[in-house]
């Protein structure tokens, strides 16, 4: 079993940054591909970024790139979302997850493990 839990959220302006944290334990962090959701109210849970075990392929979604950037280290048994520029509309519940593979996914039911959320806030 893994367990995650996501850290670094709360009220940010807009324009701001934030850099969110998922802490991983119970297997060898290294062994698990990463990946980072969000939901804000009324809508689906979206993909955003996803990253390979070793951290050398990562992937966005469209929407993100330039913004957001994922990063892991391996060391610390950690995945980071760095968030530049926020903007209102990125309010919502975010989300790391974690898979059994070495091949990042897009694709929210290939994910095995899910961590309980954290709340960013954009005030404009």
């Amino acid at each position: 079993q893994v367990q995650l839990v996501e850290s670094g959220g709360g009220l940010v302006q807009a324009g701001g940054s934030l850099r969110l944290s998922c802490a991983s334990s119970g297997r060898t962090f290294s062994t698990l591909s990463m990946g980072w959701f969000r939901q804000a109210p009324g809508k689906e849970r979206e993909f955003l970024a996803a990253i390979s075990e070793s951290g050398r392929v990562t992937r966005y979604t469209d929407s993100v790139k330039g913004r957001f950037t994922i990063s892991r280290d391996n060391a610390k048994n950690t995945a980071y979302l760095q968030i530049n520029s926020l903007e209102p509309d990125d309010t919502a519940v975010y989300y790391c997850a974690a898979r059994d593979s070495t091949i990042t996914t897009a694709i929210e039911n290939r994910y095995d493990y899910w961590g309980q959320g954290t709340q960013v806030t954009v005030s404009s």
